[in-house]
């Protein structure tokens, strides 16, 4: 696997940035390419302090013609596509920024793909936000698609986009629709983030709020299991949107207790009116990714949130 070039979109953000790692750990070429709107060059630390002459970094934005140029200069084997307008809310407020970045962008990364002979791209998708409300939970990659936001639509069109060049330009492709990540790096303003708010909050003993009264649920997923399902679809998942994630649903506000007691938060939460077009019930079906991926996470929440916590405390 050391002889690959990868390059990863938005390889300086949270997950992206630990893919980074992971992959120069394995010995692989990395180039990353980030606009730094969202990511950070301070996540990439590790990596440019190595001087690692497997490690490259360029800023662009994946909607700039001159990814195309870029694409072709590095020549990688594989694209790792995680750049994305990553809030659902905002999506909301400017559905139009939303579909630039995360439809117009994804055919660019795809574009350049095809005029560089890439034989594999691999797709950060989203699985609570394709699926809507009312698919069964957990839910299975064949579920139908309800988006219930703007943000949904985006990154689920991607998937046909996924499927067409395949067939028309024969480039591979792996679709991972990943759950609620957290771990190390997690933007407390990002999607997803609940943990990373708590957190924030709590380490600051600053009130804790929760929108609606607490039953709704999420599939936390570590982002050190979810980078390793980004590491096997290298080579497994041709054609396949797989789902990344636990199986299991955790409320809202067993979330507030655990991460109360780990940190020591003596405060109760206050409860705020319910957000519109949130999803209540959320957890995905991971069998697709055992069979196909030989994939499943290992890190159960009570412990993916200590390191988690620990780093929020550097911050």
């Amino acid at each position: 696997m050391g002889a690959l070039r990868v390059l990863v979109t938005g390889g300086a953000g949270f997950i992206g940035s630990n893919l980074v790692d992971r992959l120069l750990a394995e010995g692989i070429q990395v180039d990353v390419a980030d606009n730094l709107v969202a990511g950070s060059l301070s996540n990439l630390a590790s990596a440019r302090s190595q001087k690692n002459a497997k490690f490259s970094f360029h800023k662009l934005d994946v909607c700039d013609v001159a990814l195309e140029e870029y694409v072709n200069k590095r020549r990688p084997d594989v694209i790792m596509h995680l750049a994305a307008q990553i809030d659902v809310r905002n999506s909301k407020v400017d559905p139009y920024y939303d579909a630039t970045v995360n439809l117009l962008g994804s055919i660019r990364v795809l574009e350049a793909a095809r005029k560089a002979g890439v034989a594999k791209v691999v797709y950060a998708a989203s699985g609570g936000a394709l699926y809507g409300d009312v698919a069964p939970v957990p839910t299975a990659e064949d579920a139908p698609r309800r988006p219930i936001s703007p943000y949904g639509i985006s990154k689920g069109t991607v998937l046909d986009y996924l499927s067409l060049y395949r067939d028309l330009y024969d480039i591979e492709y792996t679709a991972l629709a990943m759950s609620n990540v957290y771990g190390p790096r997690q933007d407390p303003n990002g999607e997803s983030a609940v943990i990373s708010i708590f957190g924030s909050a709590m380490l600051k003993d600053d009130d804790v709020y929760i929108y609606g009264d607490g039953s709704q649920t999420r599939d936390f997923v570590f982002v050190d299991d979810t980078v390793d399902a980004f590491i096997k679809s290298i080579e497994l998942g041709g054609g396949l949107v797989i789902n990344v994630g636990t199986t299991q649903e955790t409320t809202v506000l067993d979330l507030f207790w655990e991460m109360s007691r780990q940190i020591g938060y003596s405060k109760s939460p206050i409860f705020r009116p319910s957000r519109s077009g949130e999803i209540l019930r959320s957890a995905l079906d991971i069998q697709r990714a055992r069979d196909h991926l030989g994939w499943e996470p290992w890190t159960q929440l009570s412990e993916g949130l200590k390191p988690t916590i620990e780093w929020m405390k550097l911050q």
